[in-house]
């Protein structure tokens, strides 16, 4: 189980992802303000190891995770989803993953060919702005941290675009 500070994109703070027992997993550089919408997972020892980046022309959100310098998946929102909202998250061959759930509020999974691989809840936790993660033995943590940071840029992106005031 991974633990993440919610709305960090809004601060713009970098932040520690820990593990069950508090101890510091990754670093994520949270200056998301730059164009491409970048952020970078770096291991303890300060290592970049991967990437999260806004593609600038999509017709829907599309966020690219990197792993290791190489394209690991495309975290996309689904046009036609009627109530809520789901991410795709794109891998090459065919095991693409799906987040469904309660994505705003940090209550949802992330299945693969309808197994769940992941899970991302605030009931787990009794620490203020904070959610957990969990991962399925076997599936990789970057790439699901990787995608749960990808739907918290997309969401905060379209809140930001809804503000009013704001320009079309």
């Amino acid at each position: 189980m991974f633990v993440i500070k919610e709305r960090f994109f809004a601060i713009g703070d970098d932040f520690d992802v820990l593990d069950e027992h508090g101890d510091k997993v990754y670093h994520v550089d949270g200056k998301v303000f730059s164009v491409r919408g970048r952020v970078v997972i770096e291991d303890a020892a300060g290592d970049e190891v991967a990437s999260v980046h806004r593609h600038l022309i999509a017709l829907r959100p599309t966020y690219e995770i990197r792993i290791g310098g190489e394209k690991a998946a495309e975290v996309r929102k689904k046009l036609f989803t009627p109530f809520r909202d789901k991410f795709t998250i794109d891998v090459p061959g065919p095991d693409d993953l799906e987040m469904k759930g309660d994505l705003l509020d940090h209550e949802y999974v992330i299945e693969q060919a309808g197994d769940e691989v992941a899970s991302v809840s605030k009931r787990w936790l009794t620490i203020r702005d904070t959610y957990a993660v969990k991962v399925a033995d076997g599936v990789d943590p970057l790439l699901i941290i990787g995608s749960v940071l990808a739907l918290d840029l997309a969401l905060d992106r379209e809140a930001t675009d809804r503000e009013p005031g704001k320009d079309d």
